[in-house]
């Protein structure tokens, strides 16, 4: 087999290798990024599913 095409095989190889590394590590940034920006972001004041509103907003713990 001639040289040229083993060493193109190896370096394709090589940069699909580099490029998977890229891409997940790009991906654990991005995760990363968004699970701060949740931290960050102020909580909603919604209800309970299936409640009216106001209903288990007040609930006495003092026992």
């Amino acid at each position: 087999m001639d040289m040229s095409l083993v060493s193109a095989a190896v370096g394709m190889m090589a940069a699909n290798t580099r490029s998977q590394i890229a891409t997940r590590v790009t991906r654990m940034n991005l995760d990363q990024e968004a699970q701060v920006l949740q931290l960050l972001a102020p909580p909603q004041p919604a209800p309970a599913a299936n409640n009216a509103p106001g209903v288990g907003g007040l609930l006495d713990v003092s026992v």
